[in-house]
């Protein structure tokens, strides 16, 4: 399969709208080419390009940031001789100054498909930056690596932060190309866009199931995005952040498991099986314990439970947002006492709880904290959010 900068590299017709004009990339590690050669390289190489400067989302453009709320300085870059903005430093909406710079944008960036991920926030912003001052933008589509299944709360009104771009559920089965049609319409856009689509995608093909294993290699898009198990996980995982759990930063399988010291990852394990077993499909759970070198619990012996999703992997049977959301209830069960929400500043937001701001809406911490709510009341809201959004995704799609 071709992602779409390997496109526009091949094609000389697809870039002959952007000659004589000044053009930006907004990319990070993972906007490589086939042969691994980073997008900003071989389009500066095109001798029908003017690349004039660059722009770097959450973590930047090199991929160097290991935190949220970490933030990247703008630089120039000595190879090409051109200035690279930070996307995610003393702002993350693109500036007179640097929209200044450019007259196309293109945006080349893996995505993880969660609404959470802030790069889908980022393409928001500068759509509507695009919009207000004239600018064009180009996606260069890729592959939503967990495919397009859809789970999850959607978003509430007044719930929109820098980890809420809008009102989608969690998982929202888009590629990046498909998610930009989707903010013009709902936010009444008008800015000249184009998707680069990608050809050969097929995300119900074994065994990728959205990544195309092996034809690409994997490149983190940010720090803590190692492999694909991560990405299939993370739209669970990610509400780990929100809690005093470790979510396994400071080990090599972040975003793939969970723990403390203070649980009995055995016992958690057994209850969510009491509580809710439809829900644990398609994956394995297996206790096990972990010590982070940083981050939460740091130097401290975890009692952990890891979510296995490769060897019996079932695409659509998996549900990692409702597998989490178990294991916090499982958890409030055990020990109702538990201090599991996280009160701490989180994506520039202070006075709203964390697991809150993740979740688009208190809809899921409540639920979890009430003793009598049952899994077939969160079921209830899942999925009348989840009918809803597979309708706006089937007008969307651009790959059938």
């Amino acid at each position: 399969m071709k992602f779409g900068i390997d496109r526009l590299l091949e094609d000389p017709t697809l870039r002959t709208p952007l000659k004589r004009r000044r053009i930006a990339l907004l990319a990070h590690p993972a906007s490589v080419t086939g042969n691994l050669t980073h997008s900003m390289d071989v389009l500066a190489a095109l001798p029908d390009i003017h690349l004039s400067a660059a722009f770097g989302p959450q973590h930047g453009l090199r991929g160097d940031k290991q935190d949220n709320m970490v933030e990247s300085p703008d630089f120039f870059d000595p190879v090409h001789g051109i200035p690279v903005f930070s996307l995610y430093g003393a702002g993350r909406r693109p500036t007179e100054t640097m929209l200044d710079t450019f007259d196309v944008l293109l945006v080349d960036l893996q995505d993880l498909g969660c609404r959470i991920y802030t790069f889908i926030t980022t393409l928001r912003y500068v759509l509507e930056a695009a919009a207000r001052h004239g600018k064009a933008v180009w996606v260069l589509d890729r592959p939503n690596p967990v495919g397009r299944p859809v789970e999850g709360l959607s978003l509430r009104p007044g719930w929109e932060s820098f980890v809420g771009a809008g009102p989608m559920p969690m998982r929202h089965g888009l590629t990046l190309g498909e998610m930009g049609r989707w903010f013009i319409r709902e936010l009444k856009l008008e800015v000249d866009y184009r998707v680069i689509e990608m050809t050969g995608w097929r995300p119900e093909a074994a065994p990728g199931y959205g990544w195309p294993l092996g034809e690409r290699d994997w490149i983190n898009p940010s720090p803590n995005a190692p492999n694909i198990s991560m990405a299939r996980c993370y739209a669970g995982t990610v509400m780990l952040e929100g809690t005093t759990l470790s979510e396994g930063r400071g080990t090599t399988r972040p975003l793939e498991m969970f723990g403390a010291p203070d649980i009995d990852a055995r016992v958690v394990i057994a209850k969510m099986h009491d509580l809710a077993p439809h829900w644990l499909g398609g994956c394995r759970l297996r206790e096990c314990w972990f010590e982070p070198t940083f981050h939460k619990h740091a130097g401290m012996l975890c009692s952990g439970v890891q979510i296995h999703v490769e060897t019996g992997y079932d695409h659509h049977a998996f549900k990692p947002w409702r597998l989490l959301a178990l294991a916090f209830k499982a958890i409030r069960t055990l020990q109702p006492d538990y201090p599991l929400w996280r009160d701490f500043p989180y994506e520039y937001e202070n006075d709203r709880l964390a697991i809150d701001l993740i979740n688009g809406s208190p809809l899921l911490r409540e639920w979890v904290d009430d003793g009598a709510a049952q899994p077939a009341d969160l079921e209830a809201l899942a999925a009348r959010d989840e009918a809803a959004w597979r309708e706006i995704q089937a007008s969307l799609m651009l790959y059938r």
